[in-house]
């Protein structure tokens, strides 16, 4: 099909379209104007629909030329549901990138094998229709598209993300119509749309008719000054009409209450409100101006709040609030792009749900009725232009560096097209289409000129155009940070109002926020919750707190994205990612680096934000005067207005007191100190745990939901641990099972490889050579299905991505442990047996090194020591050894035990997984589980399911067996069916082998999660890098 080359010329980028607007439902009525919706307003004819004919070409020169003609024959096409994206459907082939272009860098031009897609849809207008204004209006088509009404060329437009609108009243008629639309998969503009996320392509998003007299609104402004002392605001609202319409005003409060009536003056209407109701993520209150002509009535929702910036800290209504976001993309495993209000709305209440109140729409706009939502249900929003182009940092020869306490980066390529003059007019037209859609929405206090791109003139250009358009807002653009090497070129960042950067170290905050004369710092990403993981919010948070210039961050991201493919055999779900489609190009699973899984479910990173985002904090201050201090998190909310405080006392894991305090009068932003209501006696393991339940109904989520808690810690005692164990596990201790044989001699059997320790109703085997026991015989039943190992390998976490490589390089994941000499000794109590040993794989030096002492007492129980050393190697000559080899990712034993050992009690810290630097939602107290249920299911496999901070542990079986654990200090363990070379092979869950054993790993140490997939190193208090270690395990079986 011969096509104007419109989409290869990005100074044709929109043609036939109408001037830039905002977002509105206009409808017949006032009654149905306040809470209209698109898909049900009166005045908008849906083209949404499952009944659209389609055709897929591998190139849009196979588009045969009659096919936009009114009577072209459809038969061979199928039929589909628009919104959509075609590869979903089937179509095309699915492809993840994050940095690399899907095509060759030849800008403006794309691939000759453009594909395409025909779009038919046959639509009817009364005579009454047909006798007004008609515009047509896509809300999203990626990437471009051509338009067709009746065989009659009425336009084309770009920007996937960004709607259109097109005037085709002269192109329709009474009685039926046809539309019909051409697709391209890639234009000019895809060099602007290089997103980290799964390419799709098609209208994805709502397509209508707007039905509307000759005499309307086209557009307006809704501008809200607020007084200084916040005791008075405006309305004021710039008109631009289509013809003369007779105009009214009206303003209602949030409540609904009438408030008054105003007509234009000089195409501008004007209220004035005393003690305005004031919005914030807290308590959204919108206002509801109604805009009507005879003939149609627009409702227009207005939240009053006022923006200031003082120094580096940005205030809202007078508060130095704090941003406590997430990153969000368009993504559905099932629908792909085309999300939907229910899907949406999902999200927000689960965001509710876990203390997240602000969102950043990356990397584009979302939905034009999503932002509308955000206004409703309470969000801070850093809206988005539909700009990324990080493809140009890979062009061939181009170098960037990043300095990490850097506040300046440096590139060569990444500018590319932010410096090309033939891009300005496309990069100030995405800017200007996000802004005109937003602009009356209450929620978007800050407007971001898009993502990784570097800077350059073209943003500069855009820059001063929103400032001089809305100056009232948060101007952001993280990139600018990047600037251009070998050139005299300096960025102008004048127009930005705040320094922004992702995946600072904290570090970094700490400095730049105790400089004087810095603008207000936002961290637009952070915390990649990639995987089991981030372990790092706690960090963040404690600066979020400390520094009133951090405004705070938009954790990255809110949801794994991935493709439904169905499910296995054995009935598991299949969540496709990168690699799976044998694309090209490809990042692999690099997006699945969400805070839920693609169905919604909550990765145990999303509870950990919960908790540290918590709207209370309490702190013991006092043990034997029961005094805590509650510091109140909120910008807004007094914690008498918001919530409840339950409390319930446990002592070894066995709850002997709850109630409720009395409601606590703290305002936002304070702190108090309170005396419990009730006597603690510190004795065994005493915790008190403070619950923060709503107090009122919110719009999405109710009155007595649990917003966080807090446990006060009275005191600890491993023994009282261990006997609660022994207790609610009901495992049989050595010494209880034995007590009849307790002066029974232990007798020692020395082989040339072997000691055969045995004792009254056991018999363990130890391998001299080994340094370890290979049998472990009770009962005349065998314990453990292979030897017990030293264990310092664990499956990858995301967040071990990077350093993943340097463990491999050290042969972490296969070391192998030689023994150089192993003695025993006997007293009347017990053995004793001694080895020394070291770690090393092959062809590598020593990784760690050491003395195993196991001491085996008459009763049967294991007590192992094991120290290590990790030396650096001195090569002879040389004036300072090698480097250090790197941090390891755990030091410990693993135990292989037959399967039917499947029964966990223990106490540390759960019932979610929880590591040394992420375990703030986890509680410490006493749990059960089953093996299986201590697994948790990242979609690709990985270390999980540890527990931290553990005093006592148990594994019983279905025979009445049992493995009691306690250590000399605490530690942590997990219990899987999966061992770890299956979690470290795999690619995918549902490709996972259970083993034949219950694998139990016992952690004297554990390195943490942090977030170094995309982030900063794990934090180096939570690394295993100590040059001398040391753990004690017992083995009570």
């Amino acid at each position: 099909m011969k096509l104007q080359n419109y989409f290869q010329d990005p100074s044709s980028l929109h043609i036939g379209t109408e001037p830039l607007r905002a977002y509105y439902v206009p409808c017949k009525e006032e009654a149905e104007a306040n809470d209209a919706d698109m898909l049900n307003a009166s005045r908008a004819i849906v083209l949404n629909g499952d009944d659209w004919k389609f055709k897929f070409y591998a190139s849009y020169h196979q588009v045969p030329e009659g096919c936009i003609e009114k009577t072209a024959d459809t038969t061979g096409y199928d039929t589909i549901p628009v919104p959509s994206c075609w590869q979903i459907l089937g179509y095309d082939h699915n492809q993840y990138t994050n940095v690399r272009y899907p095509i060759p860098f030849d800008p403006p031009y794309v691939p000759d094998n453009n594909p395409a897609g025909v779009y038919v849809k046959e639509f009817s207008l009364t005579e009454e229709e047909a006798a007004q204004k008609i515009y047509l209006n896509f809300d999203g088509v990626d990437s471009c598209y051509y338009v067709w009404v009746n065989g009659t060329f009425v336009g084309y437009s770009q920007i996937s993300h960004s709607g259109s609108e097109f005037d085709i009243t002269d192109k329709v008629t009474t009685g039926n119509n046809r539309l019909t639309v051409l697709v391209l998969k890639w234009c000019d503009g895809t060099y602007l749309e290089d997103q980290d996320k799964l390419r799709f392509t098609g209208i994805f998003r709502d397509v209508y008719l707007l039905v509307r007299p000759a005499d309307h609104i086209r557009d307006y402004f809704v501008h809200t000054p607020v007084s200084e002392d916040l005791t008075k605001a405006e309305i004021l609202v710039d008109l631009d009409l289509c013809g003369t319409p007779a105009i009214t005003a009206k303003l209602y409060a949030p409540d609904g209450e009438f408030l008054t009536a105003a007509t234009p003056t000089d195409g501008k209407v004007q209220f004035s409100v005393n003690t305005p109701d004031l919005w914030n993520a807290e308590h959204p209150a919108l206002y509801t101006l109604v805009l009507s002509t005879p003939e149609e009535v627009i409702a227009q929702k207005v939240g009053l709040r006022r923006i200031d910036i003082k120094g580096n800290v940005i205030y809202i209504n007078g508060v130095n609030f704090k941003i406590k976001g997430t990153n969000r993309h368009d993504s559905n495993p099932f629908t792909g792009a085309a999300v939907t209000r229910e899907q949406l709305l999902t999200d927000l209440k689960l965001m509710k749900e876990h203390n997240i109140n602000a969102i950043r729409t990356s990397h584009y706009p979302n939905a034009p009725w999503a932002t509308q939502m955000y206004d409703k249900y309470g969000f801070y929003v850093m809206d988005e232009a539909d700009l990324e182009s990080h493809g140009c940092t890979t062009l061939y020869g181009s170098k960037s560096e990043h300095v990490d306490m850097g506040e300046v980066q440096y590139e060569e390529s990444y500018g590319y097209l932010m410096r090309d003059p033939s891009y300005e007019t496309a990069v100030v037209d995405r800017i200007q289409h996000l802004v005109h859609r937003d602009k009356n929405c209450s929620s978007v206090f800050s407007w971001s000129m898009g993502n990784e791109s570097a800077y350059g003139p073209n943003l500069e250009k855009a820059a001063a155009w929103i400032k001089s358009y809305d100056p009232d807002r948060v101007l952001n653009y993280e990139n600018s940070i990047w600037q251009q090497t070998n050139t005299d070129y300096v960025n102008d960042v004048h127009d930005l109002d705040v320094f922004s950067r992702m995946y600072a170290p904290v570090e970094f905050i700490d400095e730049f926020c105790s400089k004087e004369g810095k603008k207000p710092f936002i961290e637009v990403e952070y915390c990649h919750a990639m995987g089991n993981g981030p372990g790092d919010l706690e960090a963040y948070f404690e600066r979020l707190y400390k520094y009133p210039g951090y405004i705070g961050g938009f954790v990255w991201e809110w949801c794994d994205h991935s493709v439904y493919m169905g499910k296995t055999i054995e009935g598991k779900d299949k969540f496709f990612y990168g690699g799976d489609w044998n694309e090209e190009v490809h990042d692999g699973n690099f997006c699945m680096d969400g805070l839920v899984y693609p169905d919604r479910t909550p990765h145990t990173g999303l509870l950990e934000h919960k908790n540290v985002a918590r709207p209370i904090r309490a702190t013991l201050l006092d043990v034997s005067k029961g005094l805590v201090e509650l510091d109140n998190k909120l910008d807004y909310t007094n914690i008498k207005d918001g919530f409840t405080i339950t409390y319930d006392v446990q002592k070894d894991g066995v709850t002997t007191l709850s109630g409720t305090l009395d409601p606590v009068d703290c305002p936002a932003k304070e702190k108090v100190t309170i005396t419990l209501p009730f006597a603690v006696t510190a004795e065994g393991n005493t915790i008190v745990t403070l619950h923060y339940l709503q107090k009122e109904d919110a719009l999405l989520t109710p009155a007595g939901y649990e917003a966080g808690h807090d446990q006060l810690i009275f005191s600890t005692d491993a023994a009282s641990a261990i006997a609660a164990v022994v207790k609610f596990s009901g495992a049989q201790t050595a010494s209880a099972a034995s007590a009849a044989s307790a002066a029974s001699a232990v007798a020692v059997e020395d082989l040339e490889n072997e000691l055969v320790i045995s004792g009254t109703a056991f018999r363990y085997v130890y391998d001299k050579w080994k340094g370890t026991f290979t049998a472990l015989v009770k009962d005349q039943k065998n314990l453990i299905a292979q030897p017990i190992q030293l264990n310092i390998w664990r499956a990858p976490l995301d967040n071990d991505r990077r350093i993943r490589w340097e463990w491999e390089a050290a042969g972490y994941d296969r070391a192998r442990t030689k023994v150089y000499a192993t003695e025993w000794t006997q007293d009347e109590e017990a053995v004793t047996v001694t080895s020394t040993y070291s770690l090393a794989a092959v062809y590598l030096q020593r990784i760690i090194e050491g003395t195993i002492t196991w001491k085996v007492a008459k009763d049967g129980t294991l007590t192992v020591t094991v120290d290590g050393e990790r030396k650096p190697v001195h090569v002879p000559l040389a004036k300072t050894p090698l480097p250090k080899m790197p941090f390891l990712p755990r030091f410990g034993l693993r135990l292989f035990l037959e399967p039917t050992f499947a029964d966990v009690t223990y106490f540390g810290y759960g019932p979610i997984e929880s590591y040394p630097d992420k375990h703030h939602d986890a509680k410490l107290g006493l749990y059960t589980s089953d093996v299986d249920s201590l697994h948790e299911d990242y979609l690709r496999p990985q270390e999980n399911g540890s527990h931290w901070n553990c005093s006592g542990l148990a594994l019983t079986s279905s025979d009445h067996r049992s493995l009691l654990v306690s250590g000399a200090q605490n530690f942590s363990f997990s219990a899987s069916r999966y061992t770890q070379e299956e979690l470290t092979t795999k690619a995918h869950s549902f490709e996972l082998e259970k083993s034949p054993y219950t694998v139990l790993c016992l952690d004297g140490y554990m390195s943490g999660c942090g977030s170094n997939s995309c982030g900063p190193a794990l934090a180096k208090e939570y690394r295993v890098d100590q040059d001398k270690l040391s753990f004690t395990f017992t083995l009570n079986f």
